[in-house]
């Protein structure tokens, strides 16, 4: 159960063996159905998730009930509505799997406890960070001023993953254009 996690890890520059069980040992698995809410919008986040199997996204809904989705994440991937995570305020979003899931699961004690005593780890979380908000700024930038079509072909590029696993309604919440807008461009790629 713990393979990947492992995998993931080593590849990430924790390789001796003792120290990658002890970093594993802080982790709990958690299996979840598809549209289990993990983060209540209110919710003050206390985990992070390591997706062994499954997906995961984060979102919004407005005061007109419609749903935006900010952020996707699959197996091999670390989750956490990490705003609140971070600041321990109630995360304003929720973060809910999408297909079912088998999680690993960390305290925001036991994780932080990892970063402030294993260097390999904190290098790690700090990767995390980055990547997070390379990708963020990515899309952001990215889709200010490309047509529905040019955001379709982005997600091709950098996150093919969505298209093939995603709803379109929640596919077409992240990329700010229509269901139907997204079917029909699907249908001419």
């Amino acid at each position: 159960m713990y393979q990947k996690l492992k995998a993931v890890l080593n590849e990430k520059g924790i390789h001796d063996k003792t120290l990658l069980a002890h970093v594993c040992s802080f982790f709990s698995i958690v299996k979840v159905k598809s549209k289990t809410i993990l983060v209540d919008y209110n919710q003050v986040a206390d985990s992070y998730f390591f997706i062994n199997k499954g997906a995961i996204r984060l979102f919004t809904i407005n005061k007109e009930g419609l749903e935006t989705s900010r952020y996707f994440a699959f197996e091999g991937n670390f989750v956490a509505a990490l705003p609140s995570f971070i600041d321990q305020k109630p995360a304003e979003e929720f973060m809910q799997s999408i297909e079912n899931c088998v999680l690993l699961k960390i305290s925001r004690t036991d994780f932080y406890k990892l970063v402030e005593t294993i260097p390999e780890f904190a290098r790690i979380y700090t990767e995390i960070l980055e990547l997070g908000f390379i990708v963020a700024q990515k899309r952001i930038y990215g889709f200010q001023g490309f047509e529905a079509l040019e955001k379709v072909q982005w997600i091709i590029k950098n996150q093919p993953q969505l298209l093939l696993r995603v709803s379109n309604k929640m596919v077409s919440s992240y990329l700010g254009i229509s269901p139907s807008t997204l079917s029909r461009i699907k249908a001419k790629l």
